[in-house]
């Protein structure tokens, strides 16, 4: 086809229809994306509509190809619909190998959020994601912890020392201040000190213990957390002491007892946990698990549909398999907060 012929395909469309605003890391930084409270905001507000049943979120499909040869290995597409009094619509593409890091250099997973109007379904915002992903899932165990934990408790134990775990701890320091001591450990013993040596600089007041096994993190732990990309469990349900609470981020970590003998597990989304053959799917089709033996879903916890820990003894699960929900609400805040103070750069689609 020729130039005119272009030039007459696209003459009825406006340059400034649709208006792109894109977000880099810099930019959200200095919107102030490296504070948890943006976060536990913005997701609070997604588990609420998502319990108010003001959500569309369809079952996020996995894309993996026969080189793909590590349960994080994958590209993810995850799109939501929020409703309610501001209502958006986006998705996440999170891209993720597990040899980054030793192979180029790079963190394992990348992403990017796509915003789009919902009046005319075009896109209207592009936010580099893997800052917001990951933060928001820090935010999800905080706001668990809220309902979950024993009120004051003092100890986390961390398994896995990479990104993923010094977000959640960052998260659960500035939200919880009566944390006095954080138990470490990494298959790599080299990750577990430097991440100590980190962040005892930054929080002295704070003791950051790394261990010789997991086992003997997570029996110190009165909150314990999972930041591995393992595929096969280890955490065994005797580890885990009276009144603890886990959040099992990485997913795979514990073991079908952990599930079976917990006091309550509760999830983010039943439909999104109970599939693809992870731990809770794979109990399901053994018949040991369901959901009517579930608690709650963590949205039900916010809005006072559930309660959360009723004794001081409860071993209480979280399993939460990360929803688009919390993508797009954190996205949604991101965006209007960048309009307001005029940060980012407007692009064009045409």
């Amino acid at each position: 086809m020729s130039v005119q012929g272009n030039s007459l395909l696209l003459s009825n469309i406006s340059p400034a229809a649709a208006p792109l605003l894109y977000l880099s890391q810099s930019d959200l930084l200095q919107l102030g994306a490296a504070s948890s409270q943006h976060y536990i905001t913005a997701v609070t507000q997604g588990l609420a509509q998502h319990a108010d049943g003001q959500v569309v979120q369809p079952i996020k499909p996995y894309l993996r190809w026969p080189e793909a040869n590590h349960i994080a290995d994958r590209i993810i597409a995850m799109p939501c619909y929020l409703g309610g009094d501001a209502p958006a619509a986006g998705i996440k593409w999170v891209g993720s190998r597990e040899a980054n890091g030793r192979k180029f250099g790079l963190p394992r997973a990348s992403a990017v959020i796509i915003l789009n109007d919902v009046n005319t379904n075009y896109p209207i915002a592009v936010l580099e994601g893997s800052l917001i992903s990951g933060m928001r899932t820090a935010a999800v165990t905080a706001i668990a912890a809220k309902y979950l934990t024993n009120p004051g408790f003092k100890s986390v134990a961390c398994i896995g020392c990479g990104p993923i775990a010094k977000m959640q701890i960052v998260t659960l320091i500035e939200q919880f201040p009566a944390i006095e001591d954080v138990y470490l450990f990494d298959l790599n013993p080299h990750a577990s000190e430097l991440f100590s040596r980190q962040f005892s600089e930054s929080y002295p007041q704070i003791n950051f213990l790394p261990m010789d096994t997991a086992k003997q993190a997570v029996e110190k732990g009165d909150l314990v957390v999972t930041c591995t990309v393992t595929d096969s469990p280890y955490v065994e349900f005797d580890w885990i002491k009276p009144g603890a609470f886990v959040s099992n981020v990485s997913i795979m970590d514990l073991h079908k007892e952990v599930f079976e003998r917990a006091n309550k597990v509760v999830v983010d989304d039943w439909d999104q946990c109970n599939r693809e053959k992870k731990i809770i799917n794979q109990l399901v089709l053994e018949g040991r698990f369901s959901r009517d033996q579930l608690h709650a879903e963590l949205g039900e916890l916010v809005v006072g549909k559930k309660a959360g820990r009723d004794s001081a003894d409860e071993i209480i699960v979280l399993n939460a398999m990360g929803m688009a929900v919390d993508d797009i609400a954190c996205a949604r805040h991101f965006y209007e907060l960048a309009k307001s103070r005029a940060v980012g750069t407007s692009l064009s689609l045409f």
